[in-house]
């Protein structure tokens, strides 16, 4: 499941792209746009500054603004960002060790395939492709 980081931090970076052209946007004005909380946004956009996909300038005028254009800021990068993996099970999280009974597993080949289906799914969806409404096959 997508945490409420996770679909927060799409908000975020649709709201900078549809308003890319006033160049840095101050935080307060996202998270009264996006009726989220500016506690919440503090703990959202250094993950996402972190992760290159946002910059910030402090100051007058100061804000955040996207790194690259929307067409380059893929979904399955920001939910791994902000969720730490998108794995259905642990075993196959980045940090998994490999299990004693994955030789054997009957069910290991559908979770790989779970996972692969997931992050070829997202990593195929773009900040520009949400901001053009639903997503269709």
């Amino acid at each position: 499941m997508i945490s409420t980081r996770g679909r927060y931090a799409l908000r975020v970076l649709i709201d900078l792209a549809e308003h890319q052209d006033a160049g840095y946007i101050p935080m307060k004005q996202v998270a009264e746009r996006q009726e989220i909380s500016l506690k919440y946004l503090e703990q959202i956009l250094p993950l996402l500054t972190r992760g290159k996909l946002i910059e910030g300038l402090h100051g007058k005028g100061g804000g955040y603004r996207l790194i690259n254009p929307a067409d380059r800021c893929r979904v399955g990068d920001v939910l791994r960002l902000t969720e730490g993996d998108l794995a259905p099970v642990a075993c196959l999280g980045c940090d998994a060790k490999t299990c004693s009974r994955s030789k054997q597993c009957k069910t290991l080949p559908m979770w790989e395939m779970y996972y692969k289906i997931t992050n070829d799914y997202f990593d195929h969806i773009t900040i520009a492709d949400l901001m053009k409404g639903p997503i269709s096959e």
